[in-house]
């Protein structure tokens, strides 16, 4: 019913040119003066015929574009819905967010990212689905959805990621279901394509303590004089390449000291590359940022900036960024105790 109403409003700008088109006809038919052969007569059916072609067209071009741009906002709600903008404030913390898609003309792609206050502390999340642009929106809709309710209802961390693979693992027996429904789907994915995500889950507590589990995800690097890489341990597997361990570790990793920052990305933010096949040096301009002092919002448009830079502008995977600060007040308990250290080598140059 939707699209049968649908087609009077599309066919509209066409009604003026085709009502002019049919006046057109029927004076060449009908009217004695279009039937002489003078060369005046011939220059006016011309300029007749000529005029009513021009508006079929432009008719024709109008509805486009008006089309374009309601398909445009569509879009765009949607995209704000699936990766809605972060709040400034977090429970005492400060935060911000950025997408770069690869896809022209997405402003969301296979990354996602995602963080809420709990009775629990703040959780985040961020993630890559394997591939990117449109066609991984469909895997990062059901993490996000998963991670929005799980993170409110359970009270462990660990029992957040078993919800996240349980909704990844019902959205791929879906897919299995559409793309092959011969197979009834007996797969838990699509035997043409493997799909997995990446994925950081984090925990802040009241009292700054970090907690973490990585699911094969880049880790974050802290942010204070200095940047550091945050690496308490190697991660997990990806969700959806293999079943989750009946032990999963939760790692406390420190605490995030008033004036700290956490810096969460996904991988296509390190393995940009410029025209001569030089990868984007995340750690520079991080440490650069964190040497002013910035705050989150100018961190993410120091590293969207220089990404675009170095790549020119052709980024081949998308790129996620989060940042979260520790804004709190500090506790005088904690002058004692020492905050998140790297417990991992730097990345070397590649």
């Amino acid at each position: 019913m939707i699209r049968t109403r649908s087609w009077p409003r599309r066919l509209a700008p066409l009604a003026p040119p085709a009502v002019w088109g049919g006046v057109a006809v029927l004076w060449k038919l009908t009217c004695p003066l279009a039937q002489q052969e003078g060369l005046a007569t011939r220059i006016a059916t011309s300029v007749v015929f000529f005029t009513v072609g021009t508006g079929l067209v432009l008719g024709i071009r109008y509805g486009l574009v008006r089309e374009l741009r309601q398909v445009r906002a569509i879009a765009h709600a949607t995209q704000q819905v699936l990766l809605r903008p972060l709040p400034p404030r977090l429970d005492g913390l400060s935060a911000a967010a950025g997408q770069l898609s690869a896809a022209r003309g997405a402003s969301v792609g296979g990354d996602l990212y995602e963080a809420v206050v709990t009775p629990h502390g703040v959780r985040l999340v961020i993630g890559d689905v394997r591939g990117h642009g449109l066609g991984a929106l469909g895997a990062a809709a059901a993490v996000l959805g998963s991670f929005r309710e799980a993170a409110y209802d359970e009270e462990r961390l660990d029992g957040v990621l078993r919800r996240l693979d349980r909704a990844l693992s019902r959205h791929l027996r879906e897919r299995a279901r559409e793309e092959h429904p011969a197979f009834g789907g007996r797969y838990g994915h699509s035997p043409s394509a493997e799909e997995f995500v990446t994925v950081l889950l984090l925990e802040i507590g009241r009292d700054g303590e970090v907690l973490a589990l990585n699911c094969g995800h880049p880790w974050p690097y802290l942010l204070g004089p200095g940047a550091e890489p945050v690496a308490p341990d190697d991660p997990l597997p990806p969700l959806g390449a293999f079943p989750l361990p009946g032990a999963l570790p939760v790692h406390r990793c420190g605490r995030l000291l008033p004036g700290q920052a956490l810096f969460l990305h996904t991988d296509g933010a390190e393995d940009a590359r410029n025209a001569a096949g030089q990868f984007f040096r995340l750690d520079e301009v991080l440490a650069r940022a964190a040497a002013t002092g910035a705050a989150p919002a100018a961190v993410i448009r120091s590293v969207h900036s220089a990404l675009l830079r170095h790549t020119g502008g052709r980024l081949t995977d998308d790129v996620a960024l989060l940042v979260v600060r520790n804004d709190r007040a500090p506790v005088p308990a904690q002058s004692a105790e020492h905050g998140l250290r790297r417990t991992r080598p730097a990345p070397s140059h590649r």
